[in-house]
This record gives C-alpha cells, structure tokens and sequence, in this order.
C-alpha cells in the first residue's frame, strides 16, 4: 500500500545518533503543505497552432515508459515533466513544447543512453548529462524520467557546508524510508539511498536544471512509484 504523501509525525526511524542518512549530501524538498502525489493543475504548454490531442500525447508517452500521469488529456506539471525527459532522450531542448518537430520525434523515438552493459535482472541508470533516469529489467526499459541533480554549487545550510555534486559511479540500493523523510537539509519522499545519504527520492521542486544538493531528485508520481519497482540491492549506476 502507497504510505500518506504527509510528513510522518515522528523523525526518522533510524535510532537517534545513528540516522546513516544524516550527513551531508542528502536532500531536499521544504516541508510539503499539501498532499502532493495527486496530479497538479494544468500548466501552459504552448502547442502548435492546430490543436494537440493531449491524451493522446500522454498515452503515447506511457506506452514509451515515461510518466506523464493519468491520461486525462490535462498538461499538468507530471505531463511536463515527462515531457521534458522524452525532449532530453530525443536531443531537443527540454521547453515542454508539443510542436511538430515534438511530434515527429513522438512518432519515431529514440531510447535513452544506455549507461553500462549490466545484464543483471534490474537496474537503473541515471544520466547526469542528459538529467536523466532509466530503469530497465534486463535490458527492457520500465520506466523513463526527468531528473534534477547535483547543481554544483558551494552551500551552507543547517550547518552543513559542501560542494553540491551527485556521486558518479556503481552502486546499488542499501535502504529506504516509507512516506517522508527529513533529512538534515530538507524532506525527501521514499528515498532510495544508493551511496551515504545520497538517494533518489520524491520531490515538490524538480526543476529543469540541476539544484539539488546531490541527491536525485524525482518529480512525486514518480517518486511515488519508483520504490515499488526497485529493491534494495538493485544496481545504480550514474555516469556524467
């Protein structure tokens, strides 16, 4: 069962002292006001000047294995979001917009970088360069999604000081929380740590850069599904 999208009442449920995802480089998101795993509103999308089917876009883009919510024909921030992952895959400009070269490349897609030669039953891959992740079972794609990492950036938040970069390398899924976590620099929803405190996890801000302190950051839905799909031991891996 989905736990509630709201912050747990009580902290961590790592023993005081000994929260292994309590140290710098985790993330992320402010304390969410709202339940935020429900699709958001419609968001502008600039479409071509003949009217898009925008269902038909989103069922489209769930064939593919990318995330744009329901097929309800609204372009909402979830549709966007996947919207910008399908752009960055096919090497447009991720603007959101669903013109014709959008669907042209819609029609005949191209697959994701593909990051290592792992045959294992599953694992996912997450593209720096591209912002960028893939999770595949076997070397069958399940699941397409924006992404925003590391910014780069020196920071000093809550008393801990850093460089805000997203380790690159081989890892794998050590643990997870249920629901909401908070973290020294923020709340993170069902993370999944692959390195330290660094996790992909659900999030209110994914936005089209890299702004995290290093962590992955996931638009909701797909923070919200994600866990369901991986175990702990699955194979990460993260190139630039």
């Amino acid at each position: 069962m989905t736990p509630s999208p709201w912050p747990p009442g009580t902290d961590s449920p790592w023993p005081p002292g000994t929260d292994p995802s309590a140290q710098p480089g985790t993330d992320e998101s402010p304390q969410p006001a709202t339940p935020p795993v429900r699709p958001p509103s419609a968001v502008p999308h600039h479409p071509r000047k003949r009217a898009v089917d925008i269902r038909a876009v989103q069922r489209r883009l769930r064939a593919l294995h990318y995330a744009p919510g329901p097929a309800n024909g609204v372009y909402n921030e979830f549709t966007k979001n996947a919207v910008w992952a399908f752009q960055k895959v096919n090497g447009m400009a991720p603007n959101g917009r669903l013109n014709q070269r959008f669907m042209r490349a819609l029609a005949h897609p191209r697959r994701p970088r593909r990051l290592s030669h792992d045959g294992s039953r599953s694992h996912v891959d997450i593209d720096i360069r591209h912002q960028v992740l893939t999770f595949y079972r076997g070397r069958r794609i399940v699941l397409i999604s924006h992404i925003s990492t590391g910014s780069g950036r020196r920071y000093c938040e809550a008393g801990h000081c850093g460089i805000a970069r997203t380790p690159v390398g081989d890892f794998r899924v050590t643990r997870r929380v249920s629901g909401w976590h908070r973290s020294p620099l923020g709340y993170m929803y069902r993370p999944l740590f692959f390195h330290l405190g660094y996790a992909m996890h659900g999030s209110l801000q994914v936005p089209n850069r890299r702004a995290s302190h290093g962590c992955v950051r996931l638009p909701m839905n797909v923070g919200d599904t994600l866990p369901d799909m991986v175990r702990n031991g699955t194979p990460v891996h993260v190139r630039r």
